[in-house]
């Protein structure tokens, strides 16, 4: 986590200490991370997925329930603190309609958000010598929107 997200981190927790013990990360929505933030904080996007071989390329942990994450802009400045609420990992092509939807993007459709991730992931995927398939494993994850950062 960066200076800055540390900081806002700090400061959030001046405001609710019981939060003290609870894991946070700081990171970037993918494709366009500023304006994905921007449906965050309006309250359009409440849902987002990762393809599960990333999680096990980098070694990273699977989100979980309780934990929050500081998003962060183009500029890795903090923009807004959000809780995730329910993870599921599941096919693509099992991935419903109104998950879709609350991933806020677009057209707010299941085709807009199928074909975006499907350029997404084949980009992605091609840069690790990888092929798309449809039943790919998701990290699907819902998650609230608790802090907007005051200086966004």
């Amino acid at each position: 986590m960066n200076e800055a997200a540390q900081k806002y981190w700090n400061d959030y927790l001046l405001e609710h200490p019981e939060e003290k013990t609870t894991p946070v990360t700081a990171w970037q929505f993918g494709a366009d991370p500023d304006e994905l933030a921007q449906l965050v904080i309006d309250g359009y996007k409440t849902a987002t997925c990762s393809g599960h071989v990333f999680y096990e390329l980098e070694s990273e942990p699977i989100p979980a329930v309780g934990e929050y994450s500081i998003i962060l802009n183009n500029e890795d400045l903090p923009v807004a603190i959000i809780k995730t609420i329910q993870v599921e990992i599941l096919p693509m092509n099992e991935v419903s309609e109104e998950f879709a939807i609350a991933e806020g993007e677009g057209d707010r459709t299941y085709r807009y958000w199928w074909e975006a991730h499907e350029r997404f992931f084949r980009r992605e995927l091609h840069e690790v010598g990888m092929e798309f398939s449809e039943n790919m494993l998701l990290v699907c994850e819902r998650f609230e929107l608790v802090d907007v950062y005051k200086n966004c």
